[in-house]
């Protein structure tokens, strides 16, 4: 079993950055994948970006591309969020999954094993 647990999350100005922050614990060894989603009252949870946890290779949703990047850092990944925007604006969660799958190909909160618990991030206009 893994743990995550985010943290980082808060308020921002458009145009302003955040990094969040996604602890992983537990059976670290058995990630395979992990991702970032967000959701936003009254929406679905949404994907934002992965990156597989052995090599490093991200892909991110077009409505972030550009922006956010993804990274880790032994057991712990990132999200450096730049220009924001009010439309940013959500809960912030990380995900993890055991099993190996192409990472272009996971974009729905079902897809994932573990999840954190949330972090909240408001961009002002």
């Amino acid at each position: 079993q893994v743990q995550l647990a985010e943290s980082g999350g808060g308020l921002a100005q458009a145009g302003g950055s955040l990094r969040l922050s996604c602890a992983a614990s537990g059976s670290i060894f058995s990630i395979n994948v992990m991702g970032w989603y967000r959701q936003a009252p009254g929406k679905q949870r949404e994907f934002v970006g992965n990156i597989r946890w052995g090599t490093g290779q991200t892909v991110y949703a077009d409505s972030v591309k550009g922006r956010f990047t993804i990274s880790r850092e032994n057991a712990e990944m990132f999200l450096q969020m730049n220009d924001l925007k009010p439309a940013d604006t959500a809960v912030y969660y990380c995900a993890g999954l055991r099993r190996f799958r192409p990472i272009g190909s996971l974009k729905v909160p079902e897809d994932f094993d573990w999840w954190g618990q949330g972090t909240q991030v408001t961009v002002s206009s």
